[in-house]
């Protein structure tokens, strides 16, 4: 029997993506949960696994190939899959049996075929749908709703509902009219903007480049799928937020210390005690008392929405780019908790199996650079969040001690920015002395 496997349901906001690597081909026997080709979408790249057992019969999809929800795979031959198992099994000699060579050798006659096995036909249809409820499973399940009065998929419906948008004020630039998930985040970046309208606002044209060609050779690399979003993300945050850097410094001589005294102990918990995971700790209890960076501006209605969840993002550098995973309910945790949780989101985010659901959500960023260097620098903060912590490498610098003396102090050098549209400039001086 031949079974389809499918692109399923990835995140309530990604419906397609683009092949990076196909995994298998034509004849190669695969098992439920192996992986069939490496995926990349506007938010991760990962793997997506089969939701059958067999051989493989057809991979229609090749590097490039840019494949949507539902479109098929790969188209998996099960019961060639049993057959061969069936095959290989017949071939083991059962124990204590003697061969045709051994009786030809010995001078006996020659056995008769062992019987072949009976073929038990697999569930094929339960383990596709066992497949592709575990795989949903790790991500976001989408209800399904009738009746929708704009053309617009469940999946869009929902993103425009989180993001309190009418959808039916939205424009669709899908054929027939039909609204996109692009479409609901331009109308929201308008929103932000103080210029929305009944229908989508259309970007602005962008300048024209000169002719490299005059002046010399050149090649031309088209953008990833994560740097095509990152780039957009971060034009439409750097035009819509006011942004403001403040700057300062930790002493963490006693706190290094510390960090090395347990770090034993939390990495036979399963994670890396380091100072990104300290500070995911640190800021979360300062989100809890100073509210207002832990929270979002709507700009069409007037209003200040607080978050009750504490949920904080880590940028990851991959070799596709800077991701984001979120740490949720870090308010909640312990550091050994969160150090399992940060090397282990880190983990995936680097070998491309993080989930896209697994990067939404963050109220709070924090981006650490001090294992490359640096001293300072002015992040940009990712919208709809309202500010991100920086941090720099740590140095040995001489401190004014009480006594009329200098010591050697570990020094970290930390780097606020902040949407000025709801912190003021002492707000974010108060909230990084306490850091």
């Amino acid at each position: 029997m031949i079974v389809e496997i499918r692109l399923p349901e990835i995140s309530e906001n990604v419906d397609a993506g683009d092949v990076v690597k196909v995994l298998v081909g034509a004849g190669d026997r695969v098992e439920v949960d192996q992986s069939l080709i490496e995926l990349e979408t506007e938010k991760a790249v990962f793997e997506v696994p089969s939701t059958a057992a067999g051989v493989i019969s057809e991979v229609p999809v090749k590097p490039g190939d840019s494949v949507k929800v539902g479109d098929v795979i790969a188209r998996v031959d099960t019961e060639a899959g049993a057959a061969v198992t069936a095959k290989e099994t017949a071939k083991q000699p059962a124990a204590g049996t003697k061969t045709a060579q051994d009786s030809s050798a010995s001078g006996g006659a020659k056995p008769a075929p062992a019987a072949r096995p009976p073929v038990r036909p697999e569930p094929v249809e339960d383990d596709a749908d066992a497949g592709t409820e575990k795989l949903r499973g790790a991500v976001v399940a989408v209800a399904q709703e009738q009746g929708a009065p704009v053309p617009a998929s469940p999946t869009v419906r929902r993103l425009a509902r989180e993001l309190g948008i009418e959808i039916h004020r939205v424009g669709g630039s899908g054929p027939g009219g039909r609204i996109t998930s692009e479409d609901v985040h331009k109308f929201a970046k308008s929103i932000i903007s103080g210029a929305a309208s009944s229908t989508s606002t259309p970007a602005s044209p962008a300048r024209s480049l000169p002719d490299f060609a005059r002046f010399g050779e050149f090649e031309r690399t088209p953008m990833s799928k994560v740097r095509q979003l990152t780039s957009h993300n971060l034009a439409a945050a750097w035009n819509t937020i006011p942004h403001v850097t403040q700057h300062d410094e930790a002493d963490i001589t006693s706190l290094d210390a510390a960090r090395q005294r347990y770090a034993a102990r939390v990495e036979a918990a399963g994670g890396k005690l380091t100072m990104t995971s300290i500070l995911v700790k640190v800021c979360a209890s300062a989100l809890k008392k100073f509210p207002d960076f832990n929270a979002s501006i709507d700009a069409g209605r007037n209003e200040i929405i607080h978050k009750r969840y504490v949920n904080i993002g880590i940028a990851v550098d991959t070799d596709r780019g800077l991701l984001v995973p979120v740490v949720r309910d870090a308010d909640r945790k312990n550091i050994a908790q969160l150090s399992a949780d940060v090397t282990q989101l880190a983990d995936k985010a680097r070998h491309k199996k993080i989930m896209p659901d697994e990067m939404e959500g963050g109220n709070f960023t924090i981006s650490n650079l001090g294992g490359i260097g640096g001293v300072g620098f002015t992040p940009i903060v990712n919208w709809p969040e309202v500010a991100i912590l920086g941090v720099s490498r740590a140095s040995m610098k001489p401190v004014y001690v009480a006594g009329d003396r200098f010591e050697p102090r570990l020094v970290l050098p930390l780097s606020l920015s902040y949407d000025h549209r709801l912190i003021d400039g002492a707000a974010a001086a108060r909230f990084l002395r306490w850091v």
